[in-house]
């Protein structure tokens, strides 16, 4: 038995055992962010932008006092804003798993308070079983480890074509109990790239809980994504062979990680010649 412990190193999360603080594996969501998003760098220009526009007057009185200090909070403009989402996204992230928990939650903020009502609807329509919530899936064959949101399991019907309809109260008297890893997403849109993620917590070697204690990871049949925003919600699926397909991608993307953090530093030798400065016999007589 042995506790499992998170921190950030080098700008992106590390998981490590207790009793083995320095083999440290990179999080789930490090390796993820190995994936090109050129569409952050027009997002980040644009949240710039707007920002400056919009607040064109202040920001020349800002400049006429401090041109750095202007330049900063134009060029934070994104990251405020998304640590912002991030800040909300988080207690959204605990309100649900007290609710899957069983606890009775009552009226929240203005802020929570929409997500709040969206994911009892989500409870109360799907009627999902919650198995475990926010342990550790963990991984020595491939070294990566990550907290996921929830393994749960849902009723649905099998269609021929290996996709499923949700049937909660088996009014078919053909629906199947099914083993999920799910996601909560709390942000404007929902990108590809979560189904790397949950195919990497669903093919990790163990779930470690808490206290330490481990267990074999189970066999998923799939996953899903619960997309919850205060204007609504919307439960996506990733059935079982795109989720083998994003695992392939996913451990692409795991040696990514170690080109970045330590094979890009070994692969350039000593220069074995380089160019020598020759002395004119001008700059000698001068």
């Amino acid at each position: 038995m042995a506790k499992v412990e998170n921190d950030e190193k080098g700008g992106s999360r590390v998981y490590f055992k207790v009793t083995d603080p320095e083999n440290r594996y990179p999080s789930v969501t490090a390796v993820v962010d190995m994936l090109p998003k050129k569409f952050l760098q027009r997002w980040n220009a644009n949240m710039a932008a707007d920002l400056a526009l919009d607040s064109i007057e202040y920001l020349q009185r800002m400049v006429d006092r401090d041109r750095q200090g202007a330049k900063k909070w134009v060029a934070g403009a994104a990251w405020r804003y998304t640590n912002d989402r991030s800040k909300i996204g988080n207690k959204a992230h605990d309100l649900f798993e007290r609710m899957m928990r069983g606890q009775q939650i009552r009226r929240q903020s203005l802020d929570l308070e929409p997500y709040r009502a969206n994911f009892r609807e989500f409870m109360d329509v799907v009627k999902p079983v919650l198995v475990r919530a926010e342990d550790v899936a963990w991984s020595d064959t491939y070294a990566y480890a990550g907290s996921f949101d929830a393994w749960l399991r849902l009723r649905v019907i099998v269609k021929d074509d290996g996709t499923w309809t949700l049937d909660p109260d088996n009014d078919s008297g053909n629906a199947v109990w099914v083993n999920v890893i799910a996601d909560w997403k709390t942000s404007k849109s929902v990108w590809p790239s979560v189904a790397l993620q949950m195919s990497a917590y669903a093919n990790a070697d163990k779930i470690i809980d808490p206290a330490g204690t481990e267990e074999v990871m189970p066999s998923f049949d799939g996953a899903v994504v619960l997309h919850i925003t205060p204007d609504g919600w919307s439960l996506i699926p990733v059935y079982a062979p795109e989720m083998r397909t994003a695992f392939e991608v996913f451990l692409h993307l795991r040696k990514t990680v170690d080109w970045e953090r330590t094979t890009q530093r070994k692969v350039l030798g000593k220069p074995l010649a380089g160019s020598k400065r020759v002395t004119t016999g001008t700059e000698r007589r001068g």
